[in-house]
């Protein structure tokens, strides 16, 4: 039985999800984590998938990824796309791994519809249609994206309000799906709610909210001064390489290039990429409360980690002996030497 209360499906093993907004200090929880437990580091990010978004993305360093190992880094190229649903078989595999070498995997990051796609699934969505999503645009165009925003929300009410109107990319395939099966995307949602791993679910915050969004801030600065200007100049270099791409509409990368594209200084994108900042945590905060069975925990408490250990060992100590998995290991089997 899962921490949810249900039944696992166990098609996978168990992991421990160390989830949060961003900014909340998940990377330092998970370094620490990974010197305590023999683990290893599977990250949930949509934007360190991408090879070349390092700085904005606030990836870990070369030096620091050798140290802690991170699985699902830069592995897509910016002009490549990454999926929910690829992002779970990948993942599915990672943690197969992972226990196959006797170790624990810790999935760490913010992406919350990548945790949501690999516990419960996704139900296949229709292949795209380029002749349709040309004529999609093409009535962007005559009529604007929000009319088009206020059309699936006619439709299908529930995936409108989780798209903002002025998220093209997700606005058109929501669009196309609904046409070409009569249906909007809720409808697509599985009905699975039985989780398909055993999974200790963690989330780090500061209590906080302004204290959340000074930390936002104090990050964005940081890396404005460790070159993230310079990173997104050198992707517009891409010969292949727009805007439009997926890779590009994350979060300081989307202001950072129009802000560039436009000619506007530092000063006049800077303050656009930090609201956008403090909405992506709204909006992490706001699907982490509607994931059940999770365990908060306060970011700026002292002994936080210290609870956060103690869960952990507890949770690899039940999932090993119900997994059959470590019944007869040492106690210090679940600790590094």
């Amino acid at each position: 039985m899962d921490s949810s209360g249900q039944t696992a499906q166990r098609e996978l093993p168990p992991a421990v999800f160390l989830m949060g907004p961003t900014a909340a200090g998940k990377t330092a929880a998970a370094f620490a984590l990974a010197d305590r437990f023999d683990v290893e580091l599977v990250s949930v990010d949509s934007a360190q998938v991408y090879r070349g978004l390092d700085i904005g993305s606030a990836k870990p360093d070369a030096d620091t990824l050798k140290r802690y190992p991170h699985a699902l880094v830069d592995i897509r190229d910016p002009e490549q796309t990454y999926s929910a649903a690829e992002f779970a078989a990948d993942c599915a595999a990672e943690i197969r791994r992972i226990h196959a070498a006797g170790r624990w995997p810790v999935l760490v990051g913010g992406t919350v519809l990548y945790y949501r796609a690999l516990l419960y699934g996704l139900d296949p969505m229709p292949p795209a249609n380029p002749a349709l999503r040309a004529e999609i645009a093409a009535e962007a165009e005559r009529h604007g994206w929000q009319t088009l925003h206020a059309e699936l929300r006619r439709h299908d009410p529930a995936a409108a309000a989780a798209i903002r109107p002025a998220d093209v990319q997700r606005i058109q395939r929501a669009l196309e799906i609904l046409r070409l099966t009569g249906q909007g995307p809720s409808a697509h949602h599985s009905r699975n709610r039985l989780p398909r791993l055993e999974a200790l679910r963690l989330v780090l915050t500061p209590h906080d909210r302004h204290i959340l969004h000074e930390r936002i801030e104090r990050r964005f600065d940081v890396m404005l001064e460790q070159g993230f200007v310079n990173e997104v100049e050198h992707l517009r270099q891409r010969p292949g390489l727009s805007g439009d791409h997926a890779a590009m509409k994350s979060v300081g990368y989307r202001q950072a290039w129009a802000g560039l594209e436009a000619g506007e200084p530092v000063s006049r994108w800077r303050p656009k990429a930090l609201a956008a900042s403090r909405q992506l945590a709204k909006r992490q905060l706001t699907s982490l409360r509607g994931l059940p069975a999770t365990l908060w925990h306060d970011a700026l408490r002292d002994r936080t980690i210290e609870l956060i250990f103690r869960q952990v060992g507890e949770f690899f100590r039940c999932a090993g002996r119900s997994a059959g998995t470590a019944s007869r290991r040492p106690h210090n089997y679940y600790m590094r030497q």
